[in-house]
């Protein structure tokens, strides 16, 4: 091959990289350039679903293009997440994180299909909210103190309820391991036939999310003793945090959060950052989430990793204590 032949073909190779790059610079400037799908890995209707699709709404507007939910529920959001891990990392396909899927699914199973530190992009995180340690009024409980005293002088006498995995169960593990109480755990499929029996009094307290609790704390029906986050929660001002209870450092939250799987280019994964942080400050999300008693985290991919990070190192540890399996 002569050399004049080889001039032209290197040539044409260094013409051809500069359109193929030129075309991916084009490509992520123009990012959105046709609808992007959020990945919520849990059914329509709950907590995850509502937060999934109020932030849709909002990138839509920002963005101009529609971002649309897809809800592939099962194993408490670990299915949704490992089929997210399997999609291109172009941008168009996004994935609602959260404490279940990406902290307390490391716990229950370390042979898990993904690594939520290592797997993802952490965009933002959207909402947290406390759990709230309730009791039915028939007991004598009036405070946090009374509850736990009750419990050590009586180990294995009280009952509670506990959905397998759930914030409210793990909220519950810590409390225990924190108080050093033994109680006994009455396990539920659900929410809903968990809050009938502590409605009817066949278990006499539990933890459950604060704007679950809500309507039947304010009908006298339970009361509230504290709630796990570190800061009173605003539609409970007059209930206090353990933390202020005396066990300084508690908190238990549900969260979730937004983001991009490993790989996504970083122009857009800049331009997602800054849409989500500006979603987050739309009039509509924030009356949404201060009417369910739920707070905006800081915002930005920064602290919404380092939080991942923390949270799955938090509920392994607790996980391994009390010996909890996955199901």
């Amino acid at each position: 091959m002569t050399s004049k032949r080889l001039t032209l073909i290197k040539l044409a190779c260094v013409a051809f990289a500069g359109i193929a790059c030129g075309g991916a610079a084009l490509a992520q400037s123009d990012y959105p350039s046709k609808p992007v799908k959020i990945i919520v890995p849990f059914p329509p209707g709950g907590t995850s679903d509502i937060m999934g699709r109020m932030l849709a709404d909002e990138l839509t507007k920002i963005l101009k293009q529609p971002f649309v939910v897809e809800n592939i529920g099962g194993a408490g959001g670990v299915i949704g997440t490992e089929r997210a891990t399997k999609m291109p990392a172009d941008g168009y396909t996004l994935i609602q994180t959260g404490v279940g899927q990406s902290a307390v699914a490391h716990g229950l199973d370390p042979n898990i299909k993904y690594n939520s530190v290592t797997d993802f992009i952490h965009l933002s995180q959207v909402h947290s909210g406390p759990n709230v340690l309730v009791v039915t009024p028939s007991t004598p409980f009036k405070t946090l103190k009374e509850l736990v005293d009750y419990a050590k002088a009586n180990p294995g006498k009280l009952d509670y309820g506990f959905t397998h995995a759930a914030s409210g169960h793990m909220a519950m593990e810590l409390f225990k391991q924190t108080t050093g109480i033994f109680m006994t755990g009455i396990p539920y499929r659900g929410g809903g036939p968990m809050m009938t029996d502590i409605l009817g009094g066949t278990i006499p307290l539990m933890f459950i999310n604060q704007d679950v609790a809500l309507p039947h704390v304010k009908a006298g029906k339970l009361r509230a003793l504290a709630v796990s986050s570190a800061q009173r929660n605003a539609l409970y001002p007059d209930v206090p945090t353990i933390a202020e209870s005396g066990y300084k450092g508690f908190e238990a939250l549900s969260w979730s959060g937004i983001s991009a799987l490993k790989g996504t280019p970083q122009p857009i994964v800049d331009k997602l950052e800054a849409a989500v942080a500006q979603a987050m400050k739309s009039d509509a999300i924030k009356q949404r989430m201060a009417s369910n008693g739920f707070v905006i985290p800081e915002q930005g991919s920064k602290p919404y990793a380092a939080s991942v990070k923390s949270e799955l190192d938090t509920w392994t540890r607790v996980i391994k204590t009390a010996g909890i399996k996955a199901q």
